[in-house]
């Protein structure tokens, strides 16, 4: 109960900063992304290396080149790409083909689970979903702000639970 009302709290401090100040926490968010995944690679390529002495090289190695290609990235979210846009689009842009094709799917199947109004909806759903990826993409800092009211709500509803 009283871990409840902290994280509310803590929910909602966040919140305001996010509202307050987007682009901060915008940068702030790249860059701990972008240390979680230098640190994993570089323990991948480590653990690779280390596996290579004791196991199979057949094992080894794609641990080493996953490890190397999720440094870069680390690298990439600390220097250059906001990690808050480029996740979050990444996200609607999968979710939005997936809908698309489950549209197109269920339009020419006739599976007698999906209707025809069904279909159409998925499939505009998916269209919609693949417009807000542009936008999240075009203007990070609005997601900023809608995860930091998201934060405030949440912290709120945390605060008066049970």
């Amino acid at each position: 109960m009283e871990s409840n009302k902290n994280m509310g709290l803590l929910s909602i401090i966040l919140g305001l900063i996010f509202i307050i100040f987007p682009m901060i926490s915008e940068a702030v968010i790249s860059i701990i992304i972008g240390l979680s995944l230098l640190f994993f690679g570089i323990s991948a390529v480590y653990t690779g290396v280390d596996m290579k002495k004791y196991a199979n090289n057949m094992y080894a190695f794609p641990l080493i080149v996953i490890g190397i290609i999720v440094i870069i990235l680390g690298f990439l979210f600390i220097f250059y790409i906001d990690a808050l846009s480029f996740l979050v689009s990444i996200q609607f842009y999968l979710i939005g083909f997936i809908l698309i094709i489950l549209g197109i799917i269920g339009f020419l199947s006739r599976i007698s689970g999906f209707s025809m109004f069904s279909s159409i909806f998925i499939f505009v759903m998916g269209i919609i979903s693949i417009a807000l990826a542009a936008f999240a993409w075009a203007q990070p800092i609005y997601i900023a702000i809608i995860i930091g009211i998201i934060l405030v709500i949440e912290g709120i509803a945390l605060l008066f639970s049970d």
